[in-house]
This record gives C-alpha cells, sequence and structure tokens, in this order.
C-alpha cells in the first residue's frame, strides 16, 4: 500500500489518476441516470418500446470505440498527451452542458447524441491513459500503476452506477446529472492541467482521417507483435467475461435469488471491492516487476470460482432472508473471489502491452485492445441473448462463460508465460 500512496502523490500520476477516475465516474452517473429516468418514465421521453432503452444507450455508448479507436490511437501516437488530455476535458465539459439542456428539454434524442459524444470522449482517452502511464513511469511501477487505474475503473463505475440510481429518483434529477457533469468536467480539466508533458514519440507520422483504413492499420500493428496481441486477447476475454457477469446481475438476482435492487447492488459492491483487492495483491505478490505467472494463477482462480459460482447458483432455493442461506454467502464469497483473480490476471496484461509496445506507436497498440475489448463485449453480450433465447437458465451461462475462461484465458496464460518468463 505505501507504493500506492507515493504514486498517488506524485505529480506524474496523481493528477492523471483523477482525471481519469472522474471521466470514468461521469459517463456511468450520466448512462445510468439517463437509463433510469427513461425506463422509468418512458412515455416523458420517447415512443420506443421500453425493453429497448437500456441496451440502446449501451449500443450508441460503445459505438464510438468501433469507428474512431484508430484515429484515437494514431493521434495520441502524434500529438503531446498532456494537450490532448485537455482538450478531452474541454469536449467532456461541453457535452455535459448539452446534457442538462437535454434532461431540462426531455429530448431523448439530444440526450442519444450526448451518449455517442462520451462513448467519443471515453475513445479518445483510452490511448491517452495507457499509453501516458509507461512515459512517466518507470518499469518498475508500471505494474502499481495500472492496478491503480484498474482499481479506480471499477470503483467509478460502482459509483456513477449508485450514483446514477440516487439522482434519478430525486425531483428535478436530469438537470441535477447534468450540472453536476459539468462540475466533475471542469475539476477534471483543472486536474489535466497538472498532467507533466508527454511529447510525441513519433510526431513525423502521418495521419490518415480514413476511418476504415486508420483501424485496420490499427489492428495489424497490434497483430505484428504476437505477445502483445496475445495480451490484448487475453484482456479482451476479462472484459467479455466481468461485462457479462455485470450485465446478467439484475436478472440473476430477481430470477435466481428472488432478491430485490439492494442485492443487486451487493453483488456489484462485491464484485469492485474484488477487482481492487486483485489489484493490488497483484502489486505486493509481483514484487515491483512483471510477473507472467500471476496471469496463470488468476486465469485458474477465475475457472475455479466461476464454475462453483455457476454450480452453486444452480441449486440455489430462494429464502426469504437471504442472508440466513449458507449458500447465498457461498455465492458472494464466489463472486468476490472471481473478481479478485480476475485483478490477478488482467494487471499484469496491462503491463505486458505497454512494456512490450514500441513506444512509437504504443497508443495505437492501445486503440487496438479498446477496439477488441469493445468487440468482444459485444460478442458476449450477443452470445447471451442468444443462449438465453434458447432457454438456457442465466447459471448455466455463467458455467459456458467460466469454462471458456479455463480454456481460452489459462491458455493464452501459459503461452504468454512461456514466451516471457
Amino acid at each position: 500500500m505505501s507504493s500506492s500512496i507515493y504514486l498517488l502523490k506524485t505529480k506524474r500520476f496523481a493528477p492523471l489518476f483523477v482525471v481519469q477516475f472522474l471521466g470514468a465516474f461521469n459517463d456511468n452517473i450520466f448512462k445510468n441516470t439517463l437509463a433510469i429516468l427513461v425506463t422509468f418514465h418512458a412515455s416523458a421521453w420517447t415512443s420506443l418500446p421500453l425493453g429497448i432503452l437500456a441496451p440502446l444507450i449501451g449500443a450508441i455508448f460503445i459505438l464510438p470505440f468501433f469507428i474512431f479507436s484508430g484515429l484515437a490511437g494514431a493521434l495520441a501516437d502524434k500529438y503531446d498527451k498532456a494537450s490532448l488530455t485537455r482538450l478531452v476535458k474541454i469536449l467532456e465539459f461541453v457535452l455535459m452542458s448539452i446534457a442538462t439542456l437535454g434532461f431540462y428539454m426531455h429530448g431523448f434524442s439530444l440526450l442519444l447524441v450526448v451518449v455517442f459524444g462520451m462513448g467519443l470522449h471515453s475513445t479518445l482517452f483510452g490511448p491517452i491513459k495507457y499509453a501516458i502511464i509507461p512515459q512517466h513511469m518507470g518499469e518498475n511501477e508500471l505494474v502499481m500503476a495500472n492496478a491503480l487505474v484498474e482499481s479506480g475503473t471499477f470503483g467509478a463505475i460502482l459509483l456513477g452506477t449508485l450514483g446514477g440510481g440516487l439522482i434519478a429518483a430525486s425531483t428535478y434529477g436530469g438537470i441535477i446529472a447534468g450540472v453536476m457533469g459539468m462540475a466533475i468536467a471542469l475539476i477534471g480539466y483543472v486536474c489535466s492541467r497538472y498532467i507533466p508533458t508527454a511529447p510525441s514519440l513519433n510526431a513525423q507520422m502521418s495521419l490518415s482521417y480514413n476511418i476504415f483504413s486508420q483501424t485496420a492499420q490499427t489492428l495489424k500493428l497490434a497483430y505484428a507483435n504476437k505477445t502483445v496481441f496475445l495480451a490484448i486477447i487475453a484482456i479482451s476475454w476479462f472484459w467479455l467475461y466481468g461485462a457479462l457477469l455485470l450485465s446478467q446481475f439484475p436478472a440473476f438476482v430477481k430470477i435466481v435469488l428472488v432478491g430485490d435492487e439492494t442485492t443487486v447492488t451487493l453483488l456489484l459492491s462485491l464484485f469492485t471491492i474484488g477487482i481492487g483487492v486483485g489489484s493490488f495483491l497483484c502489486e505486493k505478490l509481483s514484487h515491483h516487476a512483471i510477473r507472467p505467472s500471476l496471469i496463470i494463477l488468476g486465469a485458474l482462480g477465475m475457472t475455479f470460482f466461476g464454475i462453483d459460482f455457476a454450480l452453486t447458483s444452480s441449486s440455489f432455493v430462494p429464502v426469504e432472508d437471504l442472508f440466513s442461506s449458507s449458500t447465498f454467502w457461498h455465492i458472494l464469497i464466489d463472486l468476490t473471489l472471481i473478481a479478485l483473480f480476475g485483478g490477478l490476471f488482467s494487471v499484469p496484461l496491462y503491463a505486458i502491452m505497454q512494456n512490450q509496445s514500441d513506444p512509437a506507436f504504443r497508443s495505437r497498440i492501445i486503440a487496438a485492445n479498446n477496439i477488441l475489448n469493445a468487440l468482444f463485449m459485444v460478442l458476449g453480450a450477443v452470445l447471451t441473448m442468444v443462449l438465453l433465447d434458447a432457454s438456457w437458465r442465466i447459471p448455466e451461462v455463467f458455467l459456458s462463460a467460466a469454462i471458456g475462461t479455463g480454456l481460452i484465458a489459462t491458455w493464452i496464460a501459459w503461452v504468454l508465460y512461456k514466451r516471457i518468463d
């Protein structure tokens, strides 16, 4: 913990951490406030079918990752990353200003434009965030920096989800969310001005504004380095598995556990805590170095506890007081340990991706990671819908994902171990 406190006190890392945390928090509090408002007050917002509103918001948010990630990576390779961060924060403030107007007018279409814009904001910042870390950190600090970023991201997702629910339930919730978003963006901009300069290592590169060719070139760069590409595929699988679990928590609680909203919040909280503990445990076990063996341990842990989580859930018998059920406690422990081993699994992968990438096009490697992360999450969502439509039970979907983790993530972890260790 002392090393993490040390990093959080440095100008090299602290402003970046605050900026990325606030950005992720703003994304999630805006999306969740909007999703809850339009779901529970649909007639005041839109004539679209109720069932597609939340998935529509999620799909529009993730769309820019497919369209603009290649260009975002190229921009971050060509220009100073600290300066680009400030421009991204200005964009965020403008978008939150438009969101405030959209909430005031009950303009659902306008708010969907803001959702797309916030997705673009995250698309632009992703390559900057992960590429600036190895530029400002020593190799012995990479694991700790990534552990902090990983924990901060999931913490922001949790707080944004909880905050969105509280704000949406209040009078003038949308306007409150918009004004709060403007304030958060402004604070983020002020903090971004303290990020040390991170000059381009490839300023002479030519930019292509053809998003299709830029995306293809970005993926080609990542594929050329097999170690990096394997790390990206493993990270993408982690996001597929994590997103699948998180997206099914509400239905899992309602159908399998027969719980309420507070139970969903409990699962989200435990998952976030598990990721955070696993991330920091990774730093302690690695002793400031990149240890591929921890990736294997993480994959095996996610697989074992994922299978146990699914099997235990499938045999769960609902009770009036969930906390009186030993099976419920078993489920909670399994879920927390899935997340903990997920932190052990993912943090070294980010460090490998950064450390093994050519600094001249590291941002585009990060962009390729973002593209494939988004693709895997969409594939996971589609596969989940197909399986549920085929009358699979939610625990059976969880079991298939855990087995997939055992086959895919463990194999990649072993290959990376042989290539690096």
